[in-house]
């Protein structure tokens, strides 16, 4: 088995088991508590990785070690320099966005627990650009919840700057960390360019606020920035979510699709996905589209990416038309 193919934190867990107890004891004094007990868990329960694994495993957490060194002496731009040199373009901006994803998981992290009312006190009076920057460091639940409980002229003010947000500079997020300090008693620091906000991220938070408020913020977005409102659309509904779906919704998806479309939109799904779509048709169905599936070869990835692109837009039709229905957020709730 590739190294690939392993969780995050099972790398984590084998590079613990490959330091020793001694090395162990000391880097659990500065985990969370629930980051211990999942990183225990893992380390429990690892019983086969081959040596090589663990080699890779560790190359990997030492390239990590070296691309943070380089992020912290010099910055992102001066780090993306040494790494393209030493790695290879490619390599180079995976460990990159691997460093740059972590340090956005420290920043604010004291706020990640806070209920969401307690936040939408500290932070309702505040600056819109301040509010979106806090934003899209919470947990998008948290952030979904603050955003459905703002007034419709600044819920609107924040999406659009989440959305259009790009790289914020280390003085900045202290600044905004230094005046939440006083109402926290935490203290978090970010010591590099991070990259934070856009598209992806305010189209993770919309997932999760009730239907209402997103039909609102799309269509009044839709008015100033149409190009916005579409991307954040599109971010929204991936062609994987139709397989979290009931199998009543699926079902009626499958009805309206073209099976040719569906084949090569397959083509860039999991197995696990594929077997949601084949479990909810027909066994004559099921059988001819995997047959056919086996024989479909050198699908372009522009290709699968607008037929996928293709049958979202079938799900939210059906949706439109009541014909099925998507959760979105607490209020979107259905009480049998």
């Amino acid at each position: 088995m590739s190294t690939n193919a392993l969780t995050s934190k099972r790398k984590a867990a084998a590079v613990i088991i490959a330091l020793g107890s001694d090395y162990a004891s000391s880097i659990y004094k500065y985990l969370r508590e629930e980051e211990i007990e999942q990183l225990t868990v893992e380390i429990a329960s690892i019983r086969d990785l081959r040596a090589e694994q663990m080699e890779e495993i560790i190359e990997e957490f030492y390239n990590l070690c070296l691309a943070q060194k380089f992020v912290t002496e010099g910055g992102i731009d001066y780090a993306k320099e040494i790494l393209n040199k030493a790695f290879g373009i490619q390599n180079a901006s995976n460990l990159i966005d691997k460093i740059t994803k972590t340090l956005k998981q420290r920043s604010f992290d004291f706020l990640k627990k806070v209920d969401p009312k307690q936040l939408l006190t500290f932070l309702q009076n505040e600056h819109p650009q301040t509010l979106a920057l806090v934003l899209s460091y919470l947990r998008p639940e948290q952030a979904s919840a603050i955003i459905c409980e703002l007034d419709r002229n600044v819920q609107l003010e924040v999406v659009e700057r989440i959305a259009t947000m790009d790289r914020t500079s280390p003085e900045v997020v202290k600044e905004v960390e230094r005046a939440l300090e006083k109402k926290f008693s935490s203290s978090m620091s970010m010591e590099n360019l991070t990259e934070i906000g856009g598209v992806k991220q305010i189209a993770v938070i919309l997932n999760e606020v009730d239907r209402g408020t997103e039909k609102y913020i799309l269509e009044e977005l839709s008015k100033k920035e149409p190009d916005l409102a579409e991307d954040i659309r599109k971010r929204m509904f991936i062609f994987e979510d139709i397989a979290t779906l009931d199998d009543i919704a699926i079902q009626t998806f499958l009805r309206e699709v073209d099976t040719k479309d569906l084949l090569i939109a397959l083509k860039g799904s999991s197995k696990d996905v594929s077997d949601v779509f084949y479990a909810n048709m027909s066994t004559r169905m099921s059988e001819m589209m995997q047959e056919e599936a086996q024989y479909l070869r050198g699908v372009k990835l522009v290709d699968v990416e607008e037929a996928q692109q293709k049958l979202v837009a079938v799900v939210r039709r059906l949706e439109e038309e009541g014909q099925i229905y998507i959760a979105r957020g607490r209020k979107d709730e259905i009480i049998v």
